[in-house]
């Protein structure tokens, strides 16, 4: 599993005109799925993100984790994190099929809602329109593959 995980003030996703999800501080992740993912990838995602501690504390410093802050995440799935573009028009034979990448989606989410966070999201294969106020901006790649 693949995560963009930007550090935000506040964060939306729209579907169709309407504002299906919202937070205020907290993360954006972006989640992309690959095609040989499998539960503990999800699982052990859901940890690391969770864990990050990358807002500021009364020093400045990148040291508060999510829960520290009192975070919400947006999760927004996003197949082309895995695209091939070794040529013009990307290709994504790497990202899951749906059958797949759905229910590790909701566990994702599952595993982060499990340890005390509220998590807003979009919906699978929707178009969507996502709106962020970026912090820092700080925005961290995440990938159970390395």
């Amino acid at each position: 599993m693949r995560a963009v995980v930007t550090r935000v003030s506040s964060a939306s996703v729209e579907i169709d005109g309407e504002t299906v999800g919202q937070i205020g501080r907290g993360f954006l992740v972006l989640l992309g799925v690959h095609r040989d993912d499998r539960l503990e990838d999800a699982r052990r995602l859901a940890d690391k993100v969770c864990g990050l501690r990358v807002f500021r504390d009364g020093n400045g410093k990148m040291n508060l984790n999510l829960a520290s802050v009192g975070g919400s995440i947006l999760c927004v799935s996003q197949f082309t994190l895995f695209a091939d573009t070794s040529s013009r028009r990307p290709g994504f034979t790497e990202a899951a099929r749906p059958d797949t990448a759905v229910p590790l989606y909701e566990l994702f989410m599952a595993q982060c809602r499990e340890r005390g966070f509220a998590v807003e999201h979009g919906e699978f294969g929707a178009d969507m329109k996502v709106a962020s106020v970026n912090d820092g901006p700080v925005t961290i790649l995440l990938d159970t593959r390395g």
